[in-house]
């Protein structure tokens, strides 16, 4: 007996041991960074009409052939390189005799036949985004040399996949960029499944077979470490189709937040034998579109915080990797985004691994730019898309076409290959529940978005172009967002910028004019201002004392947190805090710090960290507060002053060292009445005040210029002389203007230690809309190298982008960068927020501007606009103040590609004066440095 049971163990663990999974042999290299090459002739463009090699998998334009376009290449300019032919030899193991060997293209663009050994793989292959597969069983000779021919149209013979793919708003490439592979099953095998794991546990798969009309499929479910989830599943085989069910208890739901995966295994059993197997990486995950009132997953109400991602890289065009993918989603999740829009195509397969991995809603999308594709070419391309994504717990939704690029008939079709029954919508439309209107006006629509009844999530928003949009308004459109039960998020447009490296213009990045330059972040990923503005807007842990810029003196180390996760409690995250100093160099020293124990408080609710501040808390200069989230990654570093600038600029006036004396010797300042001015000295330090205007004339320091001129003069009122004295005051000499108008007056002090400084006031009428408000002076721009300050940066700020830059003291040299068309950032030209005080290196003498007074921002030159036909910056445009480096109390708003200001939320608005009116006031030290020896 014990014989009979070892044998029958034996012959049961024999069959398991020869389980077949399916073979692969790549043909090509596995990505953009690992190719393989193959013979190519293209027959226009660049190195047409010869037979070369090119690495495959590639887009052809991107390896020095044929022609680059944009938006259209087949209509009344058709691109010369119609037509590539590729040609490569390969074997394959004798052992594959009489197996099932398919030859599988990860995408093509766009026409694609396919000939192995001369004979023709199958009907050619329309559609450029998608996996597509022949059985070429018949046509290989194992253990032999096999030639393989493809041919590949760049624009399809099919007008309506022209018009879908090839007629859009993004570049067009041609070629097969993405790999090409063989898989070999045996003849009996798993065809394909379509399950649905739910977050409550219960599992459901249909499994398709070939060549098997009877038998059992055997499924097991397991971490992904092998460890066995719950009981095996088991199903008989009836025609050709086996439907397996089971139920698990204590399943990790998947989320973007907690994304738990596990690993399912079928295999098709030929008796005891397991004929084949496949196995699947899935998360238990429920999504539900309930109209009328939200977007759920796994039964919670959930906002999606997404941005439109194109498959792109400046060298290599659409062909990308594993390692891109991480790279985007990662920088997607360091800007706190849940979510992601595949715009406008089903990305590479391992893009939505890497979302199920580290967490990211997913919208895959059917390509449709504007105009859609007829059913027939269609309907095999909706089966290869759901066919191929079916199981990742990322996407929650399938778009069917963008922008009035629907083909109606289509709708039906995603459920047919869709077990989980996911949401369709239409990109734009107002369908199926849920509106997902494109661009709408902040104030926007009388029965629609924050005024409707549907649920809405704008599926593009806020465009960007330039520095415009993307960040700019999010606050504001977040905040009614989150006000507004229907809401369901949205997206912004876009990720990066589609930026391509030119061969034929000596390596430039081309963005196709004011077309491509739309991103968060550039070609190569680098940061744009909006990164971090999004980062701190979409941050799922919410501070409301981070609407301050400093602290109370009576702040007693007590902070409120809103939960903003959708199924995180707050006692996950980890808190931090650091006190710190600053100096003169850039950074800061910290001086005390400490954890936080975060509050039990469920998503939607508040609760209260408390700080266990040390006693002399409140004679440091600012306090650092960090989230970092359960996954190890920070959320966001809040920051607040606790110095007043007043306190600053003492501290750096004590700290400064005196004054030398003058040629002469004078211990004092001196005055000199000149017939157009005043001249006022002490030491080395000269300085002229126009006694016609009371603005600063001339500044000198042992006989060099320090061209800072013609100011404090306003940016914006009026401005008429009305007096002007000089007087003693000690050892100091003053020089007083007064004026009618809206600047009131201008008081030159200069001290006998050489301290330079100005005291000015003005008076803004009551209820009127203004724009910029301030003072400035001129200052030649080529004199400058770089700038160090104090306040709130790196990165520059607009009206309605405050958010993503805090306080310390930063350094960066002088660019003329126009936002995404050169990308070295941080750019050096525009408005800082809340600058306590900067300093200009420059090509001559060092210049240094400290404030008194709160919430100034230091305007430093007029940053460059793009120009030109096709680099308009369209609503993006600035009307800048006049002057160089200004002093504001108020600065502008940037809109985004299709919005001005004006279109978007309130804090894009003109400010309005209090109906009393306003009077404004600073001093400003100026302290001028030695030239360099």
């Amino acid at each position: 007996m014990m014989k009979r049971l070892l044998g029958i163990l034996l012959l049961v663990l024999g069959g398991q041991c020869f389980a077949e999974p399916t073979q692969v042999q790549y043909l090509s290299g596995t990505d953009k960074d690992h190719r393989v090459d193959w013979e190519f002739f293209v027959d226009g463009g660049r190195n047409s009409g010869a037979w070369k090699k090119i690495p495959v998998p590639s887009n052809w334009e991107m390896e020095g052939f044929g022609t680059y376009r944009y938006s259209n290449d087949w209509e009344k300019d058709p691109a010369p390189d119609k037509t590539g032919i590729y040609r490569y030899q390969f074997n394959v193991p004798a052992g594959w005799r009489g197996k099932q060997v398919d030859i599988v293209f990860g995408a093509s663009m766009t026409d694609t036949l396919v000939k192995v050994n001369g004979q023709t793989a199958g009907a050619v292959h329309q559609g450029g985004f998608y996996e597509f597969r022949y059985d070429i069983s018949r046509l290989l000779k194992p253990g032999e040399a096999n030639q393989l021919e493809v041919t590949v149209n760049r624009y399809s013979a099919n007008a309506s996949v022209n018009r879908a793919e090839r007629s859009s708003d993004f570049w067009l490439f041609s070629g097969i960029y993405r790999p090409v592979w063989l898989e070999a099953k045996p003849p009996i095998n798993i065809e394909r499944v379509s399950l649905d794991a739910t977050h409550t546990g219960d599992f459901e798969a249909d499994v398709f077979l070939a060549g098997a009309a009877a038998g059992k499929v055997v499924a097991r479910v397991s971490t992904l470490q092998g460890k066995a989830l719950g009981k095996e599943m088991r199903a008989e085989v009836i025609d050709g189709r086996a439907h397996v069910r089971g139920h698990f208890d204590r399943v990790v739901p998947w989320s973007a937040e907690q994304p738990q995966r596990y690993q399912v295994r079928f295999q098709l059993m030929d008796g005891a034998r397991v004929a084949h197997e496949v196995s699947k990486v899935i998360g238990f995950r429920t999504i539900e579109l309930r109209p009328r009132d939200g977007v759920y997953v796994n039964g919670a109400k959930v906002r999606l915080k997404g941005s439109n991602r194109h498959t792109i890289w400046p060298t290599s065009g659409r062909a990308s990797s594993k390692e891109l993918s991480y790279l985007d989603a990662k920088l997607m999740k360091e800007m706190n985004m849940n979510a992601v829009r595949m715009s406008h195509y089903p990305p590479d397969a391992h893009f939505l691994d890497v979302a199920d991995e580290l967490g990211l809603y997913v919208i895959d999308e059917l390509t449709g730019w504007q105009k859609a594709y007829d059913t027939d070419v269609s309907t095999p391309l909706v089966k290869e898309l759901v066919q191929r994504d079916q199981h990742h717990p990322s996407i929650v939704f399938w778009a069917n076409g963008n922008e009035g690029g629907f083909n109606r008939e289509l709708d039906k079709l995603y459920p047919q290959w869709d077990a989980q029954k996911r949401p369709v919508i239409h990109p734009w439309e107002n369908f199926g529940g849920i509106d997902t209107a494109h661009y709408p006006t902040f104030n926007c629509c009388a029965t629609s978005l924050f005024n409707g009844r549907d649920v809405f999530m704008p599926t593009e928003f806020l465009h960007g172009l330039y520095d415009g949009g993307a960040g700019a308004s999010l606050n504001d459109w977040w905040n009614a967002m989150l006000a507004n039960p229907l809401s369901a998020g949205g997206f912004i447009w876009a990720f990066a910028d589609e930026g391509i490296v030119r061969d034929d213009r000596n390596g430039a990045i081309d963005v196709a004019g004011n077309l491509a330059p739309d991103g968060i972040v550039g070609p190569y990923r680098q940061k744009e201002g909006s990164f971090f503005a999004v980062k701190k807007i979409w941050s799922p842990v919410y501070l409301p004392l981070s609407e301050m810029a400093s602290l109370p003196a009576t702040f007693d180390g007590k902070v409120t947190l809103e939960n903003r996760y959708d199924f995180t409690n707050l006692n996950q995250v980890k808190l931090g805090w650091k006190l710190v100093r600053f100096g003169r160099e850039a950074g800061h020293t910290v001086v005390a710090q400490g954890s936080v124990k975060a509050p039990d408080a469920a998503p939607g609710m508040r609760g209260i960290a408390s700080i266990a501040l040390p006693r002399d808390w409140a004679r440091q200069d600012a306090l650092y507060f960090t989230a970092t989230g359960p996954d190890g990654r920070e959320i966001y570093t809040w920051s607040w002053m606790i110095a007043s600038p007043q306190q600053i600029a003492e501290r750096l006036l004590a700290t400064r060292a005196p004054a030398p004396a003058s040629s002469a010797g004078n211990t004092v300042a001196t005055l000199t009445e000149l017939a157009d001015g005043y001249r006022l000295q002490s030491g080395a330090l000269s300085v002229v005040i126009n006694k016609s205007t009371g603005y600063l004339r001339e500044l000198k320091k042992s006989g060099v210029v320090a061209p800072l001129t013609n100011g404090p003069r306003l940016v914006a009122g009026k401005a008429e002389l009305k007096s002007i004295q000089a007087s003693r005051d000690g050892d100091d000499v003053l020089v007083a203007a007064e004026y009618t108008g809206n600047l009131r007056k201008v008081k030159w002090r200069l001290s006998a230690a050489g301290t330079l400084s100005v005291n000015y006031g003005y008076q803004m009428e009551g209820s009127k809309y203004v724009g910029a408000l301030g003072v400035t002076f001129d200052y030649p721009e080529a004199e400058v190298k770089s700038m160090r300050w104090l306040g709130r940066g790196p990165y520059r700020a607009w009206k309605n982008r405050t958010q993503g830059v805090e306080f310390d003291v930063w350094q960066k040299d002088y660019n003329d960068t126009v936002s995404g068309l050169s990308w070295n950032y941080p750019e050096f030209k525009g408005f800082h927020d809340k600058v306590y005080w900067a300093a200009l290196a420059t090509s001559n003498l060092p210049i240094t501007f400290v404030n008194h007074a709160d919430d100034i921002a230091l305007g430093v030159f007029t940053p460059k606009e793009a120009s030109g036909a096709g680099f308009e910056p369209k609503a993006s445009h600035v009307d800048f103040p006049p002057g160089d480096i200004s002093f504001l109390n108020a600065i502008l708003p940037i809109g985004t590609k299709f919005h001005p200001p004006a279109e978007l939320g309130p804090s894009a608005q003109q400010a309005r004066t209090p109906n009393l009116g306003i009077w404004l006031e600073n001093t400003i030290d100026i302290i001028v440095g030695d030239a360099k020896p």
